[in-house]
């Protein structure tokens, strides 16, 4: 199983200047792949292996590449070729996607290292801090404010330079299968122990057990970014008044993008906790961004970040977590099946075939249930959510508030 753990860095002055300079030729590297790729023949265009063979000459023929670490160097371009593969994935999938285009200075802000040319020394620092050092840059002090797992093995260390001035330093860690908790049974998994999710927008998730969890109230943050951005708009551009306000632009949209991680982070092990089995929409989330009408509150969501750090802790915690299809989880009755056209303002499910009436996300949610299992190989469970939960009224269902999330999906709980 492969994750990761990021630390806050504290490099000293000259250890920030050497980083900065490596981080710049690294990107000129970077440049250079691609200019050597875009400039061959379609019928011959280099593969990762091939640019990595190049690297020798490369290092005599322009000196400044020969100051980078060479795997450091082998995963700047292997940090290309793997942005081309992800934009060849989008392109048959059908996406309009463009060419990756060469990285500006602002843009390019990191380096890594893999295999070798860095070490760990967590006894060197006062407690709370360790080092880690970078071959050709120097020793970097972090705050370790968690160990690194026992059983884990190190496979590479970035370095990161934020918009707001802050560095960081990220550890990619795999862990062998044999250290990794066991996943319960399927056969072992039934209505009382698995949930469906539905992701929703005036409620962030509804289970199938009658649960909402409400989401973030963000109001204030953005009010404070949309004052800065005004606060930008009106600097000169490139002047030293203009980078001092677009550092605050960029803490401000740091603070938001933390408050959402850390909730989901915390809302995500609550539920891999309390359950065995967790079943989620697969969402076409590109797709949903594009339509009309919400997209704003569709973003803000972060489904997409959700599911990912759902299916990363069902791993780490030992709970089955599956994506199901999403068409017609909505408009199906999940007490008998027919089909009904529910315009978005329409916020509650009354089957016209059976009668079936609750909450339109809870209907969803149960769906989202009966198609786990049905991956799963599984029949539906005789105590299915329709007998198991009040469905009568909409208002029976259990409202979790934020604040119970946060307390209870954080790691001292």
């Amino acid at each position: 199983m492969e994750h990761s753990h990021r630390y806050r860095a504290y490099p000293s002055d000259e250890v920030a200047m050497a980083a900065e300079h490596h981080i710049d030729v690294h990107r000129q590297l970077y440049n250079h792949v691609k200019w050597d790729y875009t400039n061959s023949p379609d019928d011959g265009k280099p593969s990762e292996y091939t640019q990595n063979k190049k690297l020798t000459q490369w290092k005599r023929q322009w000196p400044v590449f020969a100051e980078l670490h060479s795997k450091a160097a082998q995963a700047t371009v292997a940090r290309f070729h793997d942005n081309l593969s992800n934009l060849r994935k989008k392109k048959e999938k059908g996406y309009n996607v463009g060419w990756l285009k060469r990285q500006a200075p602002s843009e390019y802000r990191s380096v890594t290292y893999n295999q070798s040319g860095f070490d760990l020394d967590n006894k060197r620092g006062r407690d709370g801090y360790a080092y880690v050092r970078f071959s050709k840059i120097g020793w970097v002090k972090i705050r370790y404010h968690r160990p690194l797992p026992e059983h884990a093995t190190i496979k590479e260390v970035t370095l990161k330079k934020e918009v707001t001035g802050e560095w960081f330093v990220s550890f990619s860690l795999n862990t062998d299968e044999e250290h990794v908790p066991e996943k319960p049974s399927i056969d072992t998994l039934d209505a009382s122990n698995s949930v469906g999710i539905d992701l929703g927008i005036l409620n962030y998730i509804h289970t199938s057990d009658g649960n909402t969890v409400d989401w973030l109230d963000l109001g204030d943050e953005y009010e404070r970014l949309h004052r800065e951005q005004r606060k930008l708009s009106r600097k000169e551009h490139g002047s030293q008044n203009y980078e001092k306000q677009r550092r605050k632009v960029a803490k401000v949209k740091r603070k938001i993008r933390r408050k959402v991680l850390d909730y989901q982070h915390k809302l995500t092990t609550w539920l891999v906790r309390e359950y065995d089995a967790v079943f989620v929409e697969d969402l076409n989330v590109a797709g949903m961004l594009q339509g009309d009408g919400n997209a704003r509150n569709k973003q803000d969501a972060a489904w997409r970040q959700f599911i990912t750090l759902l299916e990363y802790k069902g791993d780490l915690y030992g709970t089955h977590v599956v994506k199901v299809p999403t068409c017609g989880t909505t408009k199906e009755c999940a007490c008998c099946g027919v089909e009904t056209a529910k315009p978005i303002w329409v916020r509650e499910h009354l089957c016209p075939a059976c009668g079936f009436e609750t909450d339109r996300d809870a209907n969803a949610a149960m769906n989202v249930l009966q198609r786990g299992f049905s991956e799963l190989g599984l029949g539906w469970p005789e105590s299915t959510p329709v007998e198991t939960v009040t469905a009568v009224d909409a208002a029976t269902f259990q409202r979790v508030s934020a604040s119970h999330v946060v307390e209870t999906g954080s790691p001292e709980a």
